[in-house]
C-alpha cells in the first residue's frame, strides 16, 4: 500500500483469464456492498480484447492486465497491491450475497483477536439455482492437508496483517494451492473463527478447475506431502471431520433462501428459495470433499 494512501474496509481480488461473462456478475456481487468501502481488484493474465472492453465500462475496478505464473500467482499479484482493512479473494464464477462484506467486517471489529473468518456459502449451477450448501467448520492442519476442499475460499476473509506477514499463496500449485495456503496459516498458528451465515456462492459449472485432471493429481501430491502419518490417519481424519460437522448440525440444513446475479438478469439480483436443503455435493464434486 502507498505511503498516505486512504485505508478502505475490503479489498476482493479477482483473478480472472477469459470469463469476462462471470466476471460481470462477480463484481456486480462486489460492487452492491452496503455498509462499508471496498475496492475491487481484477488481475487478469490477458484476455485480450474482451477484458479490453470490461474495463472501459467498468472505471470503478480496478484491472490489471499482465502475464501471471497461474491463479495463485495473480491472487498475490492482487492481494500486495491491496489497501484493505481486511481481504480475500472471489473467483469469477462466484459471488457475495447481499450485506455479507459488512457482516464480516462487524464481526472483524467485534473480534480483533481473529485474523481469518470463514462463512458459509451456497453451491449453485451455471443458471444460479441450487445445487446444495456448504457450512463451514474452523480446519485444522491434517484434515485440510488430506482433503483440498475442506474450507471454500470464496468464503475465506482475513485481516491485511496476514499479507503484510507474507502469509501468501504457493504458486507452485496450479489448481489446489488453496489448501497448502490454509495448512500455511494453520502451522503459523494464526487465529480463525466462524460466522455463521451464508456469505457467498460458488458455481459448480461442470468446467471448474477443481474438476479436471491436473487438480486431482495436485490433491494426491499434497496427500502423499502430508506424510505416512496423515496418510493412515485419513479415514480417521474424515469421520471425526464429520462427527464435527453431525455436532453443528450441518446434516440437518434449514429452508433458505439467497439472492444472486445470473447470466438472465446481470444487472439486477435473483431471488431463489430453497425448499428442499441438502449438504450433498454434486457427484461430479463429491471426490474432493
Amino acid at each position: 500500500m502507498a505511503e498516505g494512501s486512504p485505508m478502505v474496509d475490503f479489498s476482493i481480488v479477482t483473478p480472472s483469464f477469459k470469463q469476462v461473462d462471470w466476471l460481470e456478475l462477480c463484481a456486480a456481487s462486489i460492487a452492491d456492498q452496503q455498509g462499508l468501502t471496498c475496492e475491487h481488484i481484477v488481475q487478469d493474465g490477458g484476455s485480450g480484447e474482451a477484458i479490453e472492453a470490461w474495463k472501459k465500462r467498468h472505471p470503478e475496478v480496478q484491472v490489471f492486465v499482465e502475464s501471471d505464473d497461474g491463479m495463485y500467482d495473480a491472487i498475490n499479484r492482487g492481494l500486495k497491491r491491496a489497501q484493505g482493512r481486511f481481504c480475500a479473494y472471489l473467483n469469477c464464477d462466484e459471488q457475495y450475497l447481499p450485506g455479507a462484506l459488512a457482516e464480516v467486517a462487524a464481526y472483524f471489529d467485534a473480534h480483533p483477536e481473529v485474523d481469518v473468518v470463514f462463512g458459509d456459502a451456497i453451491v449453485v449451477d451455471d443458471k444460479g439455482e441450487y445445487l446444495c450448501q456448504r457450512q463451514t467448520l474452523v480446519p485444522n492442519a491434517l484434515h485440510t492437508a488430506t482433503c483440498h476442499l475442506s474450507v471454500l475460499t470464496c468464503a475465506t476473509f482475513y485481516r491485511r496483517s496476514i499479507v503484510d506477514r507474507g502469509l501468501l499463496f504457493d504458486p507452485a500449485w496450479r489448481d489446489v494451492g488453496d489448501s497448502a495456503w490454509m495448512v500455511k496459516l494453520i502451522r503459523n498458528k494464526v487465529r480463525m473463527a466462524h460466522l455463521p451465515r451464508f456469505t457467498t456462492t460458488f458455481a459448480e459449472t461442470g468446467d471448474n478447475m477443481g474438476l479436471k485432471d491436473n487438480a486431482r493429481r495436485e490433491a494426491r501430491l499434497a496427500r502423499e506431502l502430508a506424510g505416512v502419518f496423515a496418510g493412515v490417519m485419513r479415514p480417521f481424519l474424515a469421520w471425526h471431520h464429520r462427527f464435527r460437522r453431525l455436532l453443528a448440525g450441518y446434516y440437518f440444513p434449514k429452508k433458505s433462501s439467497y439472492s444472486i446475479y445470473t447470466h438472465q438478469s446481470p444487472h439486477r439480483r435473483v431471488n431463489f428459495d430453497v425448499e428442499r436443503p441438502t449438504f450433498i455435493w454434486p457427484n461430479r464434486m463429491r471426490a474432493f470433499q
